[in-house]
């Protein structure tokens, strides 16, 4: 949930302050740089923490992935080897 949500709500965090800037700036009534870069420096703070939270989900995430890939390939091998040797030595004999 942290790997989808996170960017999703750095990137609300992201629009909110823009919008929230552009709303001052206007009410305001002047447009210049200093006016505008704190605003949206701020709004893409939000971003950046959600990709802090996002990418290292991920990367997590397709580690235990692989993992239980790997273990489910292995448990399948040994139940099909254990059942052929029950098999051999109790299965019935031709």
């Amino acid at each position: 949930m942290a790997i989808t949500g996170g960017p999703f709500l750095g990137l609300l965090g992201t629009v909110w302050g823009v919008m929230n800037t552009f709303a001052a700036m206007a009410a305001a009534g002047e447009a210049n740089i200093m006016a505008i870069a704190p605003g949206v420096a701020s709004a893409l703070s939000t971003t950046v923490f959600g990709l802090i939270v996002a990418i290292p989900a991920l990367f997590g995430y397709n580690y235990l992935s692989g993992k239980i890939k790997s273990i489910t390939a292995d448990m399948y091998i040994f139940a099909d080897e254990f059942g052929f040797k029950v098999d051999e030595h109790y299965g019935e004999a031709s």
